[in-house]
């Protein structure tokens, strides 16, 4: 039986056991992943003997992975799409897997194999770190996993109307599923096409791949409207450079990639991503740090 949970803290502890230490993110291709030089990075400042390697895993292969990790496994970081394929092998889910359908981090603890998702609360602090503390329109490019983590995390920041550019549009209906769920009003067309009815939405947020959007905005949309291009490799994405032309505000994947690091590192140390690490702000500024690109 699956136990979902909220607000719960999972406490580390294993009896007569060997420590948990092991870390490690996986996907397929994964060797491109920036997630072990930020992780290590924070365990460094924090003292601790972790070790945090990435590991690729494909899908089918995803249930053995894991129902084979020992005693001394701490945790996983888990990339698409096996932020979904995660789902039938948690324990416990907090709140917000169930809410977005997926979880980005997996705890193994005593009581369980527990999932949670930090891209929402990343999404979240990446906004509040360039000054956006509230939006109230904003135009979602691409309609996957990651898109319904933004939506969840602009419904908290105040969103009213959610105009969602996918390239195959009945693959958004769970975003307007979602939309209704949080009280968001989430409007569906396809790539390309101009929705006039909001000239300059706050935000436009691209949750494609880097290189994958051909898109272009007019010179007033760039000046006025916040570009959080979620996509970091390669930087700057297209679009950025379009935005950073115009003098508009732009946010980076890279940005996203440690606030929801954060959350993460939180949730191995701390059995809880709300709970802030010891002396963050030093932390936080070694994961920055770590990246080939300053954020």
């Amino acid at each position: 039986m699956v136990r979902r949970e909220q607000g719960k803290r999972f406490v580390l502890s294993v009896t007569g056991g060997e420590p948990r230490t092991q870390l490690a993110v996986l996907g397929s291709p994964i060797g491109h992943s920036k997630s072990p030089a930020i992780q290590r990075a924070a365990y460094r400042v924090l003292g601790l003997p972790f070790s945090y390697e990435a590991v690729d895993v494909a899908a089918a292969d995803l249930a053995r992975y894991v129902r084979s990790r020992g005693a001394s496994w701490r945790g996983l970081s888990l990339t698409m799409p096996l932020k979904r394929d995660i789902l039938p092998l948690l324990t416990h889910r907090d709140e917000l897997v169930e809410l977005v359908g997926g979880a980005n981090t997996v705890l193994f603890t005593d009581d369980g194999t527990c999932g949670f998702n930090t891209d929402v609360q990343g999404v979240v602090e990446s906004f509040r770190a360039a000054g956006v503390h509230s939006v109230s329109t904003v135009h979602l490019l691409g309609a996957g996993a990651t898109a319904a983590s933004v939506v969840v995390a602009i419904a908290s920041m105040g969103a009213e109307r959610v105009v969602v550019s996918a390239r195959t549009p009945a693959r958004a209906d769970y975003l307007v599923e979602l939309g209704q769920r949080l009280g968001v009003a989430v409007a569906v067309q396809a790539w390309g096409e101009t929705d006039r009815s909001t000239d300059a939405p706050d935000a436009i947020v691209s949750t494609v791949p880097g290189g994958a959007n051909e898109l272009s905005f007019d010179e007033s949309t760039r000046s006025q409207s916040v570009l959080f291009d979620v996509a970091y490799d390669p930087w700057p994405s297209a679009l950025a450079v379009a935005w950073g032309s115009a003098g508009g505000t732009v946010i980076s994947g890279l940005d996203l990639l440690v606030n929801q690091a954060v959350g993460q590192v939180r949730i191995f140390v701390n059995g809880d991503q709300h709970q802030p690490l010891s002396g963050e702000a030093a932390v936080v500024a070694a994961m920055r740090a770590a990246l080939p690109v300053a954020t």
